[in-house]
């Protein structure tokens, strides 16, 4: 695997799964008893802003850095604009030094009743997951294939869990049925849990398909999320990303569509753009 996602830390598709990520967090706190939450392929936890790799293609520029910019925040996205600030105490809303992955999200929302199981394969990815959680009792990282591990980390002990799966998506088409296969197998050992599949959208043909799978795998309670900022009909650019969710909490949808209006207003890149919120099952 050659994916770094060091290049794109920051982007459009950052701010809209992390985003999306505190809601689900947060909800899932509503109630009291602990919670386990799961990253099968977790990245490097956080993100040097100023380093060569983000600097390449200044994609940050087009994704935190137009939210951070804005003079007045709305209400629905503050909770992301906090947390980017308390990463960045001498930073100002121009010139951010860090950006968060998932893990330091998770980590920074959870409770100390909770538990983190970050799942990485890339030798230097791992090293700055140890290192930045090595004084972190709730955080265990696992230098191993995020799918085959579900099946010894499901389901937890804590029986309410959060499994995010955010692959690299190399090869889309090939990608989805991996993750169907994931899915399938996890559902067996841990039908409670819920589920988010970040995925991204290049060609409608090839999220079709999946979208299929989820409104026929058996499970209940199943809500899409997209935004696009341009047209979902060309294979040679990232034109948006979705979030499926499966066993949604109560009124993450509504929590949901709140944002993505705000999302698309604060990241549009032209007039092609849109953002939908449906139930598949």
């Amino acid at each position: 695997m050659n994916y770094r996602h060091a290049y794109h830390a920051g982007n459009f598709a950052d701010v809209f799964k992390h985003a999306l990520l505190i809601v689900l967090i947060e909800a899932l706190k509503l109630k009291p008893k602990p919670l386990c939450y799961v990253d099968t392929h977790a990245g490097a936890g956080r993100y040097n802003l100023h380093d060569g790799l983000a600097q390449r293609t200044g994609e940050f520029t087009e994704g935190v850095m137009r939210v951070m910019a804005q003079p007045r925040v709305p209400g629905p996205l503050q909770p992301y604009v906090d947390l980017i600030h308390a990463l960045n105490p001498d930073a100002s809303a121009h010139a951010l030094d860090v950006y968060p992955g998932s893990p330091m999200i998770a980590a920074r929302l959870l409770r100390p009743i909770d538990r983190l199981q970050l799942c990485e394969l890339q030798d230097e990815e791992v090293g700055a997951l140890r290192t930045e959680f090595a004084n972190d009792p709730r955080v265990a990282v696992h230098q191993r294939d995020g799918y085959a591990a579900l099946a010894a980390l499901l389901p937890p002990k804590e029986r309410r869990g959060l499994i995010l799966i955010d692959p690299p998506f190399e090869q889309q088409e090939q990608e989805f049925a991996t993750i169907e296969t994931a899915l399938a197998a996890a559902f067996e050992k841990f039908a409670t849990g819920v589920y988010a599949v970040w995925y991204p959208i290049k060609l409608r043909t090839h999220v079709a398909p999946f979208h299929r799978w989820l409104r026929g795998c058996g499970r209940e309670k199943i809500l899409v999320a997209e935004l696009l900022l341009h047209p979902d009909d060309s294979n040679l650019r990232l034109n948006g990303c979705g979030l499926a969710i499966v066993n949604t909490p109560w009124q993450v949808d509504k929590r949901i569509a709140d944002m993505l209006p705000l999302l698309q207003r604060n990241l549009t890149q032209g007039r092609f753009g849109g953002q939908r919120v449906e139930w598949l099952a």
